[in-house]
């Protein structure tokens, strides 16, 4: 490894640097909260100098989002009303594993069907994401998907709660692109989808 010449750090190797699975010892751990949704514990982690620290973690099933583009590359995204932060979101079809252990294409498909009423016939995973590490273990996993159709009239959900009254929205990609860089659309798995599609056509 070479220290950068002029600031602090080392000049990384583009081949080899990564995330990695890496743990400090936990002396212990409490569950504060927990709902069929997800828990929230209390870790005292131990630091390589022998130090404790304690560390609130969010423990949700994980998540998974869908880039669904039609024949005329058009994007499909959602509007909904997102309590914690008192926003109608515009995002991606998106959901969470239901049941711990959940595929995450399993959960995709659901996703796809219940909020926007279409299935596809081609289905490629594009991301794995940590939410938030500083304080959540949830994982987002993003599929990019085609040859679309509509679900059956009387084979579709009743959407519930802030998804009663869902829009859904086909957006043309390059327009997506637009709104994700002037942050018209800011949601975390969204941005992240649309801007990796966009750097692989750029490449392709």
């Amino acid at each position: 490894m070479t220290a950068h010449p002029e600031l602090p750090g080392l000049i990384a190797d583009p081949d080899t640097l990564a995330d990695r699975e890496h743990t400090w010892p936990v002396s212990a751990s409490s569950e504060e909260f927990s709902n069929p949704y997800l828990g929230l514990g209390v870790d005292t982690i131990v630091d390589p100098d022998g130090e404790s620290h304690s560390r609130v973690v969010v423990k949700p099933h994980g998540a998974v989002g869908i880039l669904a583009i039609d024949d005329d590359d058009r994007v499909l995204l959602v509007e909904q009303y997102r309590h914690p932060v008192r926003h109608r979101v515009v995002e991606i079809p998106a959901g969470t594993l239901d049941v711990e252990g959940e595929d995450a294409r399993d959960a995709a498909v659901r996703e796809l069907a219940e909020e926007a009423d279409v299935v596809a016939g081609t289905w490629d995973q594009t991301l794995r994401l940590f939410a938030t590490p500083g304080y959540s273990s949830e994982v987002w996993t993003v599929f990019r998907v085609a040859g679309l159709r509509p679900v059956p009239d009387g084979e579709r959900t009743e959407r519930l709660a802030e998804e009663a009254d869902m829009q859904q929205w086909w957006l043309p990609f390059d327009t997506a692109v637009d709104a994700v860089l002037d942050g018209r659309i800011a949601d975390g798995m969204t941005v992240a989808a649309v801007l990796a599609e966009q750097v692989r056509r750029t490449r392709s």
